[in-house]
């Protein structure tokens, strides 16, 4: 008898790349690229049940007000909603791969910098090789070690989060997102 679909993997211990991909597909059900309304309540009641299962949750009741205050807290953009890098920064994940991408390619012109520099054969698609280098370049300008399976994990984690069309490979528009 199936229940209602649990979170896969929304508890206190650190995540994986690919366990936070599960988490974020879980709560952005319509695949909109944000955790937003109804979406974002089921993200928060959850978030809260495992917070007292861990006996870490507040003493506050009121589930609006503690909402409200997590919301001013996690909110980096105050649209109302959580995008995948708000995410990041709230569950504990191994490596916050996602926001060092963010950091070392911040403006449009260092994306194209950056996608001039890894789309190697010039074919006008980053390939699983071309982002495996440009993943352990990026891990290594952020100082954070790795070994040879974290770095294919995480390059298969981050074609099955942009790759919108299950090519294997990453067009200009899937890599901007």
């Amino acid at each position: 008898m199936a229940g209602p679909q649990q979170a896969p993997h929304l508890h206190l211990a650190e995540l994986t790349a690919s366990q936070f991909l599960d988490v974020w597909r879980h709560f952005d059900a319509d695949g909109n690229g944000y955790i937003e309304g109804k979406e974002l309540e089921n993200f928060f009641q959850e978030l809260e049940s495992a917070r007292k299962g861990a006996g870490v949750g507040s003493k506050r009741d009121n589930l609006v007000d503690k909402m409200k205050e997590f919301m001013r807290k996690y909110d980096k953009n105050a649209d109302g909603k959580i995008e995948m890098a708000e995410l990041a920064q709230i569950l504990p994940t191994e490596e916050n791969f996602l926001l060092c991408f963010r950091q070392h390619v911040g403006s449009s012109l260092e994306f194209m910098e950056a996608w001039r520099r890894y789309d190697t054969d010039r074919s006008g698609y980053i390939e699983a090789n071309e982002l495996k280098g440009f993943l352990s370049d990026l891990l290594k300008k952020a100082n954070r070690p790795y070994d040879e399976s974290k770095l294919q994990e995480y390059t298969q984690t981050i074609l099955r989060m942009f790759d919108m069309n299950g090519d294997g490979k990453l067009g200009l528009s899937e890599m901007s997102r």
